[in-house]
């Protein structure tokens, strides 16, 4: 028997399936977005991108696109939702890593751990022609997208746990740590000497409360959305990844827009953009992220000797495993992006 969930799930994609069919007979074009993150603009990155994205489309077409937003994977996981963009039952996606990987295993090469020194080069890689190369290679590998942006999921990872504080490597021991289905995930863990354990993001809460895992690493902003506070008493600030979400749009819908409407959708998510990477840096920053944190948690910054330790350990693992995997366009992709961050980081901020 099916569940309730369930059957709205299957009501909400039959739905659009029925709306797309007669969609032929209508002057406005229906763009349906889905993420996987609660409807709260102010709390979730995701959302608040999804929001801008929205408001700029629907008013700066004057009705001629009527974007519809569907948070927290409410059409489906977003694994799914990324099959269902290409399929142009929906229009657009906000894809994490996790999701894109069953698609496009080069998105791996975001996955080298320890890359960057800080936010602003992160902005520089995607903003700049790896971020152009990036968005190429999805469209040449995935059959029936238009990428749009990489908005920011909350900035840089972070580790909690219920077992110990980490300041080190060693304090890794013996810690089952939640990570997404991506292997380099599960060797960045394991390389540190913790326990990698993969759980799907809907079961993350429940297995730190009932101790099938003792971490799980994520943004601080959605740490806090998550309110993994009630369930973990120790936050490490590791900053070893940075994994932004891919925007999808359907490029079937793409290709049915006049130019004057593909204009106004890559603004609006240039714009989406920008309002995703404000938000996370408030959030860290605000009574919403770091400070409350703090609070209910013991909160640890790692010292630059502790850094280095992990990235000694971590990073040469990943490289091996990307090697390994890696077609030869992944590795190129890998090379370029390499060198994209050695860049950003070498640049100075204040001058």
């Amino acid at each position: 028997m099916k569940s309730l969930n369930q059957i709205m799930k299957l009501g909400a994609v039959s739905a659009i399936a029925l709306t797309a069919a007669t969609a032929s007979f209508a002057e406005t074009k229906t763009l349906r977005l889905t993420h996987e993150e609660p409807a709260d603009a102010f709390n979730s990155p995701t959302h608040a991108c999804a929001s801008v994205f929205a408001n700029i489309v629907n008013a700066d077409t004057n009705g001629s696109i009527d974007v519809q937003i569907y948070p927290s994977d409410q059409l489906g996981s977003n694994e799914e939702a990324v099959q269902m963009t290409m399929d142009d039952t929906i229009q657009a996606v906000l894809a994490s890593t996790g999701s894109m990987a069953t698609y496009y295993p080069n998105i791996d090469v975001l996955n080298l751990v320890f890359a960057y020194d800080h936010n602003a080069a992160t902005y520089d890689v995607f903003d700049g022609e790896f971020g152009d190369a990036l968005a190429n290679d999805i469209e040449t590998n995935l059959d029936g997208v238009e990428v749009l942006g990489f908005p920011d999921s909350g900035g840089f990872f972070a580790v909690t746990n219920s077992k110990r504080s980490i300041a080190s490597a060693k304090d890794f021991d013996g810690v089952r740590i939640r990570t997404m289905t991506i292997p380099s995930h599960k060797i960045i863990i394991n390389a540190l000497n913790g326990e990698a354990y993969p759980l799907a993001w809907g079961e993350v809460y429940s297995g730190l409360q009932t101790g099938v895992i003792d971490g799980q690493m994520n943004p601080v902003p959605i740490i806090a959305n998550a309110n993994f506070a009630e369930v973990q008493d120790h936050l490490t600030l590791t900053n070893h990844l940075f994994s932004p979400y891919t925007m999808l749009l359907s490029g079937t819908f793409w290709d049915s827009l006049s130019d004057a409407e593909k204009r106004i959708i890559r603004y609006a998510s240039e714009s989406c953009v920008v309002a995703s990477r404000g938000i996370s840096r408030i959030i860290e920053a605000s009574d919403r992220g770091l400070p409350t944190l703090k609070e209910k948690m013991e909160v640890v910054a790692l010292t630059q000797e502790a850094r280095d330790e992990f990235k000694a350990l971590a990073q040469p693992a990943v490289i091996e495993h990307l090697a390994n995997t890696l077609g030869d366009d992944g590795k190129a992709l890998l090379q370029a992006f390499q060198a994209s961050v050695a860049e950003a980081n070498a640049k100075s901020y204040l001058d």
